[in-house]
């Protein structure tokens, strides 16, 4: 079988590059692209040292050492908690890259007989397996990038309605909810119904609002305060939704002045 080394190298030196960038995008470790750059050019000129015969082990050794310094080049060393989580994220990416173009790959090129597989000979060349497969790659950080940030704005809270009566919810931190009584300038966070019931609520305040395709008045309370990782708020009013949250597992909207009066 014919090995083109140099057709090798620039496959792998495109995976090791991305690769990185990823890992780089994901941390935000915000570092130069030349850092990358050079990082995947030394794991790509490693290569050659494959030629040479290894057992199992030794190999081992040697890609583990060829990945501690590839990651050192592109990212530096500044304690071993941050060295720990760029090395775990290199191998995780690792594998969904190299089982995203192995797939594909595989899709080309085998077809199956009852519960066999057979390769139908059409294999199509590694260069159109790694470009889609990178494209395919890029959609899934984007959309993971995406996820992990918007599931960072979820909280679990605990919300008192007095010293012993309490409900928990699931909170949703929305930046953009700058909703508060005009007359106590008390910011107001929002509740399913279904997780209030009359007897919580004494003396009800009814706060003006306007939204973007409505106005009226909010029936609110005032508790007696909200939990957020082990702190608390009792300076807030609880406004009470009438309609559903259509957010995933979510009964309460919470507010940036809510999480910056926590003490």
């Amino acid at each position: 079988m014919k090995i083109y080394i140099d057709l090798v190298m620039i496959m792998n030196f495109i995976f090791d590059f991305v690769l990185l960038v990823s890992v780089n995008y994901i941390l935000r470790r915000n570092v130069k692209w030349i850092r990358l750059a050079l990082s995947s050019l030394f794991g790509t000129v490693t290569l050659l040292i494959l030629f040479i015969p290894f057992n199992n082990i030794t190999m081992i050794i040697y890609k583990l050492l060829v990945s501690v310094i590839m990651i050192l080049i592109a990212f530096g060393y500044r304690d071993f908690l941050y060295f720990k989580k760029n090395i775990i994220y290199f191998y995780l990416v690792s594998m969904l890259m190299g089982g995203a173009i192995e797939f594909l790959d595989t899709q080309f090129s085998y077809s199956n007989n009852g519960i066999g597989f057979i390769d139908n000979g059409r294999s199509i060349s590694y260069i159109v397996v790694l470009i889609i497969g990178l494209y395919v790659f890029y959609r899934y950080i984007v959309s993971f990038k995406d996820l992990k940030n918007n599931y960072s704005n979820y909280y679990k809270c605990s919300l008192y309605f007095d010293d012993l009566n309490y409900v928990d919810v699931s909170a949703y931190l929305d930046t953009g909810n700058k909703l508060s009584d005009p007359y106590s300038n008390k910011s107001i966070i929002l509740i399913d119904k279904c997780l209030v019931n009359e007897v919580n609520i004494r003396s009800p305040i009814y706060v003006p609002y306007n939204s973007l395709n409505n106005h009226g008045l909010l029936k609110c309370f005032k508790p007696f305060k909200i939990v957020i990782d082990g702190k608390e708020n009792d300076k807030f009013l609880v406004g009470i939704s009438e309609e559903k949250f259509y957010m995933d597992g979510i009964d309460c909207i919470i507010n940036t002045q809510i999480m910056e009066g926590l003490r």
